[in-house]
């Protein structure tokens, strides 16, 4: 028997993570040649070149509106294929259809790639296995049972339908809105649905199907009595429903078809939230979860049904990080769960229906060639799972094959761009790769610009570094300007705290990238030096302004204090922070909630948070968000939220707080921020009684809104001093680096 104890001591070494054994992974080559990686592996009866796994990430808005696989959708799978990993997993497809209406549109639509509509879908994937198959990989397609109580309430207001799930439980986004229990009959159709989109994704030439029973979607929902509390019928039993689409499966495909099944060891709620978990309505429910044994003994059930491999790590939507592990999160961070299952496998010799032993696919950012080889070397998992790797850099493999890992674009974990940008609307893509889900638009060989011109760059922080790399490449003469003595801009002082390794990693590939501009003889790097108009007049055909953006301070009393510095400054200059007791930090966003985990957890500082707005990180992706909050919530930093700054005093600071018993809990990880443009008419009122409180501080941090360095740009203008001049990045609008190299990317392609 496995003690559920691990999860509890995983929860308390994921927040201090470097006191904990974990270490801060860099690119590097000591481990090469990668023997272990590139090892072919069989599956069933399907060979697969090597041990990558490129790992399931949401489709979602890359498919045609009937969900038919698009170009755009097929050229970012082949991409992925042509740059060296073995096995590729596609995002979501749900078999749901018309019975859960989460995943459904008006008109027919949806979001989702289809693979059960009509014929007019089939063409899609035919493309996309042709593609995968001429790079010498293959590809499994991941089949939904559909979202549940994790899906969009929306469709209530524009379907008129519940959402559903396995009991009566509470939906994620808006827990005051129900979801349905599911009737017995409609899962059975969603179990006949299983298996012809598995025998359709057969004559479709995709190599085997992925099934997501993991993070609280419908099949976990079915299959976890922390949702499935039924009573009656076939499906009380919490192991059936999984069991019986694996059947279905089978006897719809054949015995050499591979089947893999996405589970994790466990949902973490009681780990997580403790005791709190008994006082939060909408977590009440969910008390009764899977052990990690009863898991052990569901996957050995599946074995026996027809799985073949399993990729496994913990968590759901309502710990939210555990799943999607961000930035903040140590790298390898569930290579002892892969080894818990591969141990019980080998223990119990459990073998697959072809007679093999079951690989187990370890996950949890292991986008490091040296991480990734030691732990199949170590004999902690049998295959490596890299989803956001690849999208920083579809060639991890090649260049990882070839020993030449300095070169790999490592992921920052910032989730802004391959989530958050679909959650608000748009598609998945990535950070640091801006060709990423764009490949059909912009081929990865940059033609030349039919005129050569002198371009200048202000500012050699992403932006303008990755603007140069473009320039140089179209053959134009580039002249880089910054005015500190390194390169990197305001990343110099992100990449401080140890939460933030994956920054200094980017730093690192930035250097690279600069160090490789320089052996062109069309690129000059100007350091401590700052451009002038009178520097750029008459001496460049084009100015491209990467200046990006400076914190502002407010017109708050006591705010020029010598005890007030900015979050660059203290970042910076860390003794400052190091010489202080009591910290007091004015602003609750990203910036704000880093510095406080920073000071508090990783220098034991005593610090408090002051925020106007009800929420901390309100622009940040659910899960980096949630793992930031957790721990300063465990580490007891007090935060004020709705309060306001009076003034700023050399004993600390006066802030006027809203002290209603209906200020929502700043620390509420277990429910997700709507976007702005979704309103929700069941949230509770806030009402107001404000008190003046001193918070004691000898050093005040402010991480406050940023504005543009936009001087010289209008300057430049202003006396028509060079013939074309454009600012990218946060010289335009403050963002984030996702914002940053994207305009930087596409401006240098047209000048």
């Amino acid at each position: 028997m496995v003690n559920d104890k691990i999860l509890y001591d995983l929860d308390d070494s994921l927040g201090a993570w470097w006191e904990h054994g974990f270490d801060a992974p860099k690119m590097t080559n000591k481990l090469y040649p990668y023997t272990s990686m590139f090892r072919p592996i069989v599956i069933n009866k399907l060979t697969i070149k090597n041990r990558l796994v490129m790992g399931p990430m949401g489709n979602i808005n890359m498919a045609e509106e009937n969900g038919r696989p698009s170009q755009k959708m097929i050229s970012y799978f082949t991409e992925r294929a042509k740059g060296g990993v073995g096995l590729i997993t596609t995002g979501l497809v749900p078999v749901s259809f018309n019975i859960d209406a989460t995943v459904k549109e008006l008109g027919d639509l949806s979001y989702f790639p289809r693979i059960d509509r009509s014929r007019t879908v089939y063409s899609g994937w035919r493309e996309i296995a042709a593609g995968v198959h001429s790079h010498g990989s293959h590809i499994f397609i991941q089949l939904t049972a559909g979202l549940g109580r994790v899906g969009n309430p929306q469709c209530l207001l524009t379907q008129f339908k519940l959402p559903v799930s396995a009991s009566w439980n509470p939906n994620f986004y808006i827990p005051q809105i129900p979801c349905k229990r599911i009737s017995s009959g409609k899962l059975n159709k969603i179990v006949k649905n299983f298996g012809q989109a598995a025998a359709d994704a057969k004559s479709l030439n995709i190599d085997g199907v992925y099934l997501h029973g993991h993070e609280g979607y419908l099949l976990e929902q079915l299959t976890n009595p922390a949702y499935n509390r039924r009573s009656m019928g076939k499906y009380s039993d919490w192991q059936r429903f999984g069991i019986d689409i694996v059947k279905e499966i089978r006897a719809r495909v054949g015995d050499d078809y591979p089947i893999m099944y996405r589970i994790d060891l466990s949902l973490a709620l009681n780990a997580t939230y403790k005791e709190d978990i008994n006082k939060v309505k909408s977590l009440k429910k969910f008390r009764n979860e899977r052990t990690i044994q009863q898991t052990l003994d569901y996957m050995t059930n599946l074995v026996k049904a027809g799985v073949d491999m399993f990729d496994v790590d913990l968590g759901c939507y309502d710990n939210w990080w555990l799943p999607h592990p961000p930035a903040s999160m140590p790298s390898g961070c569930y290579l002892d769960v892969a080894e818990i299952v591969k141990d019980y496998f080998k223990a119990n010799k459990i073998l697959s229906n072809a007679g093999q032993p079951v690989p187990v696919v370890a996950v949890g950012k292991l986008g490091y060639p040296d991480l990734a080889e030691k732990a199949l070397r170590d004999e902690k998992c049998d295959m490596i799972m890299l989803a956001r790797p690849l999208l920083a850099d579809p060639e991890w493999p090649n260049k990882a094959y070839a020993g030449e890992c300095s070169k790999i674009r490592p992921c920052i974990g910032c989730h802004e761009a391959c989530i958050r940008e679909f959650v608000d609307g748009g598609h998945p893509q990535c950070a640091v790769n801006p060709r990423t889900s764009f490949e059909e638009v912009f081929s990865s060989t940059i033609q030349p610009a039919p005129h050569k011109k002198k371009v200048a760059v202000i500012g050699a922080g992403p932006a303008g570094i990755t603007a140069s790399k473009v320039l140089v490449a179209r053959g134009h003469t580039v002249t880089l300007f910054e005015a500190q003595k390194e390169i990197g801009g305001t990343l110099r002082a992100g990449g401080v705290p140890k939460i933030k390794y994956e920054i200094a990693n980017y730093i690192e590939f930035l250097e690279n990238e600069v160090k490789s501009l320089e052996k062109h003889s069309n690129f000059t790097l100007k350091l401590n030096t700052t451009a002038s108009v009178s520097d750029l007049k008459g001496k460049f055909d084009s100015v491209v302004i990467a200046t990006g953006s400076h914190i502002v301070k407010p017109a708050i009393d006591g705010v020029e204090s010598k005890n007030v510095v900015t979050v660059t400054e203290a970042l910076l200059n860390p003794e400052i922070v190091k010489k202080a007791n009591n910290i007091v930090i004015i602003g609750g966003g990203d910036s704000g909630c880093e510095t406080a985990y920073w000071a508090g957890i990783e220098l034991k500082k005593n610090v408090q948070i002051v925020e106007m707005t009800a929420n901390l990180m309100a622009d940040t992706c659910t899960a980096n968000r949630g793992h930031i909050l957790h721990y300063l919530d465990k580490a007891g930093i007090v935060t004020h939220n709705l309060s306001t700054v009076i003034s700023i005093k050399p004993e600390g600071v006066i802030i006027r707080k809203n002290t209603h018993s209906s200020v929502p809990n700043p620390y509420n990880t277990w429910q997700a921020i709507l976007p702005d443009n979704i309103k929700n008419p069941l949230a509770p009122k806030i009402k107001t009684r404000t008190e003046e409180k001193m918070l004691p501080a000898d050093l005040v941090i402010l991480a406050l809104g940023t504005k543009p360095l936009d001087e010289l740009y209008y300057n430049l203008i202003e006396t028509q001093a060079v013939p074309h001049v454009c600012r990218i990045g946060d010289a335009i609008k403050p963002g984030k680096i996702f914002m940053a190299t994207k305009s930087a990317f596409r401006v240098a392609r047209e000048i």
